[in-house]
């Protein structure tokens, strides 16, 4: 059985512990203590995630020399951009196809809509708390904020104190490699805890809105950046978005998390020959700002609750939804379940109570198994996949298929 289970890839691993996660939910679901291995991969994630990201923009930025070419500003600009779009398209399809969700104690009046200094002003002050704090809380726009500040003064420092920040950047980067190793136990236990309390028949209940996120999340992946890199790029964008979806996305589908994904897209970008100077700043800052799949989320659920409550929105208030879900996607964690605790924030933007909001966060975790890691799926992939596409524009470098299929083959092996 070792042996069998050493010559499977990570993925292959991960699937398999799915599928056993089903039936031992299924089989024997008062047996609890297989849950635990869930919640002890879950809580390694969110205890090295946040330091992960903080050493490793310090490091990347410290190690910056003033001169080199860098394609910072079009990924930047290709991030939010992304962001938005998927915003955008969120409120479209949310007209589209209304979905109302059951609600207890749905009041009839509601609160004055917010203005969005109300709004921001919590998420402005939060990017100023103290770093210590934010790391251990796991904020991380403060995070990007603090390692983003250290990392401009560590470029004066001594050549001998960069080895040192660098050496421990490569440490927290093998920390969350060996966690990701054991993704495959830890799959099955969180797998089993949601088939064991909710059931496979009860997910059925929320199976519309569940369609609805995890269809506009898959157009955007495959319909809206596309666009964005055939834009960028004047050549067909599918083999680069297939290959992004397929060594990066499928990871990020099962851990739940851009930030512990950081170390497969940093590999990606090495064995897609970008420049380490561009991709080792631009792959963790895309684990911070690069949500589209947040925003998606973020947008469809507060509007769900504001169809459920039978609101009228007026399209400026819905383009003023766009904008507010792109902000407060930036300030997503990057962690599993991150942009269900921003559900609060817009909903209020239509004066919806926060006991009703809170409720709408109730049904995202209901549904988080798949919602979730479609969101991490499409953010995690198109960091890489961004990052990639502004090198190309400016160098006029060629990436086919046959290129693309080498690359898989070779980072197969190295699996392997």
């Amino acid at each position: 059985m070792m042996k069998i289970l050493k010559k499977m890839t990570l993925i292959q691993r991960i699937i398999l512990g799915m599928c056993l996660g089903i039936l031992l939910g299924l089989i024997v679901p008062n047996f609890s203590f297989i849950g635990i291995l869930g919640e002890l991969f879950v809580g390694a994630l969110k205890a090295i995630a946040p330091l992960l990201v903080f050493m490793i923009v310090l490091s990347s930025i410290g190690k910056h020399k003033n001169g080199e070419k860098t394609h910072l500003k079009s990924i930047f600009i290709l991030y939010l951009l992304g962001t938005f779009l998927a915003a955008v398209f969120a409120v479209f399809a949310s007209y589209l196809f209304p979905i109302k969700v059951p609600l207890s104690n749905a009041p009839a009046s509601h609160e004055k809509t917010k203005s969005v200094l109300a709004f921001l002003k919590p998420m402005i002050l939060d990017i100023v708390q103290n770093p210590l704090k934010a790391i251990i809380e796991g904020h991380y726009l403060s995070i990007l904020f603090w390692s983003t500040l250290m990392g401009v003064s560590a470029r004066h420092i001594k050549k001998e104190t960069k080895e040192i920040i660098h050496d421990f950047s490569g440490i927290m980067q093998s920390i969350i490699k060996t966690i990701i190793a054991c993704a495959p136990l830890g799959i099955l236990g969180l797998v089993f805890n949601s088939v064991s309390k909710i059931g496979i028949a009860a997910l059925g209940q929320y199976l519309k809105l569940m369609a609805l996120l995890g269809g506009t999340m898959l157009f955007v992946a495959l319909v809206i950046y596309p666009l964005m890199i055939f834009i960028m790029l004047r050549k067909n964008p599918y083999p680069l978005t297939f290959f992004c979806l397929k060594e990066s996305g499928v990871p990020a589908f099962f851990t739940r998390s851009s930030a512990a994904n950081i170390p497969i897209n940093l590999e990606l970008a090495k064995q897609l020959g970008l420049n380490e100077t561009s991709y080792s700043i631009s792959i963790p800052l895309g684990s911070t700002i690069n949500m589209g799949g947040a925003a998606i989320t973020i947008s469809i659920m507060s509007l769900t609750a504001a169809h459920t409550l039978n609101l009228n929105i007026h399209l400026l208030t819905a383009i003023l939804l766009c904008i507010v879900s792109t902000l407060a996607a930036c300030g997503a964690s990057g962690i599993a379940g991150g942009s269900l605790l921003l559900i609060p924030l817009a909903c209020s933007l239509f004066g919806i109570q926060n006991d009703i909001a809170m409720q709408m966060v109730g049904v995202g975790f209901i549904i988080n198994v798949l919602q979730d890691s479609i969101e991490t799926m499409l953010n995690s992939s198109s960091d890489l996949l961004f990052t990639a596409t502004a090198e190309y524009a400016k160098t006029d470098k060629k990436i086919s298929n046959l290129k693309l299929k080498t690359i898989e083959k070779s980072i197969y092996e190295n699996k392997n």
